[in-house]
């Protein structure tokens, strides 16, 4: 298939006023003196993690010991535990998340709707194509809605897997996508099609007028306060909505904290409380590996506890536990033989003992 295709704490110390005055020199070698000597004394400077050290570097090792990792982040409660980087690579360099870019779509959507740009999930997608929809297409392609398109349930024959290769190869994606016979209802079981999100894209553009990167950069990326290059687009000009998407890690892992924190982040208000519970209710479910799936989110369990996933070609995925407090994100080789579902395993393994050393975690902050 080709996709899924330490805090320095300042401390002030009254010095008290001698009847002599002191040089310079001398007043600040007393200071540094009466600085050293009460940190010696406060061992609680040391801020405690919640994430045991043993537990911290065994998950640095045990991904560092993945075939084909790149990075790890780990924050809990708004604070990153894990910031590493493997075979060269690094959390500030930007990464292809491969089908991880579907999430962020969805996102998109989502911000759309709340904006009133798109209707609703129940809108049809035509409406929203106009012109780029061809003539002659079956009637049914009138009933897919854009939550079919969210959740992989458009109905139409996949363009992922062995035909992906011939939609890319394509004059006009968005015409072959819709072209393509129907192999279930729309509404039924789940046929990941990268085409979906593609159609998506195609919509946002139509329905603003504006590129999709142009909508990312606005709607996402300034107020989470990071950036996003370009990237591919086909042969009419329409970012590609659901792969190949540049991100950085530390990128992926503000945009999960905002999602954490029910659509906001440092007080910005990103996506609505309502979109991000629409996000994660399960609508149908993955053939790949049983998963329930939602709007550009996968669901599943781990230790016990419900988790909330992007997934991306080769290994690009980004985990939300929100009873933990969690948000883990992994970036590994996109160019692998095959998607590899041992390896989501082990990934999963991994986020798993994150959860599982966390369990005695008392975790007071907001929006947990």
């Amino acid at each position: 298939m080709e996709e899924p295709d330490g805090m320095r704490q300042t401390q002030h110390m009254p010095i008290t006023r001698s009847p002599r005055p002191f040089s310079v020199a001398a007043r600040l070698r007393w200071q540094r003196l009466a600085i050293s000597l009460m940190l010696a004394t406060l061992p609680s400077l040391t801020l405690a993690s919640p994430l045991p050290e043993a537990t911290r570097a065994g998950a640095i090792e045990h991904a560092r010991e993945l075939p084909r990792s790149h990075t790890l982040m780990v924050a809990i409660d708004g604070k990153t535990v894990i910031d590493e980087g493997f075979r060269g690579h690094a959390t500030d360099e930007t990464a292809n998340i491969k089908s991880l870019s579907k999430t962020l779509i969805s996102a998109l959507v989502g911000a759309a709707i709340d904006r009133g740009v798109i209707e609703s999930v129940d809108q049809p997608i035509v409406e929203l194509l106009g012109d780029r929809v061809p003539a002659d297409i079956d009637p049914r392609v009138n009933n897919i809605t854009v939550g079919n398109l969210l959740s992989m349930q458009a109905g139409l024959e996949r363009t992922s897997g062995s035909n992906y290769g011939a939609w890319v190869a394509s004059s006009n994606w968005i015409a072959d996508a819709l072209e393509r016979p129907f192999v279930a209802e729309p509404g039924g079981r789940m046929l990941y099609s990268t085409g979906n999100s593609h159609l998506l894209s195609a919509a946002l553009t139509e329905a603003t007028g504006r590129s999709t990167l142009s909508l990312a950069r606005d709607w996402l990326g300034a107020p989470l306060n990071f950036a996003i290059p370009p990237w591919t687009r086909d042969p009419q000009g329409i970012y590609f909505g659901g792969n190949e998407m540049g991100l950085t890690p530390q990128a992926l892992l503000l945009f999960g904290e905002m999602f954490r924190h029910n659509g906001q982040l440092d007080g910005q208000r990103v996506l609505s409380a309502d979109w991000i519970e629409r996000s994660w209710q399960p609508r149908t479910q993955s053939f790949f590996n049983g998963d329930d799936y939602g709007y550009g989110w996968f669901i599943t369990e781990l230790a016990g506890e419900p988790v909330y996933y992007g997934w991306g070609y080769g290994g690009q995925l980004l985990y939300i536990v929100p009873s933990r407090a969690m948000t883990v994100v992994m970036t590994s080789d996109p160019t692998p033989p095959s998607s590899g579902s041992d390896y989501l395993d082990d990934v999963e393994a991994l986020v798993g003992d994150l959860i599982e050393a966390t369990a005695n975690y008392d975790n007071e902050g907001p929006n947990s």
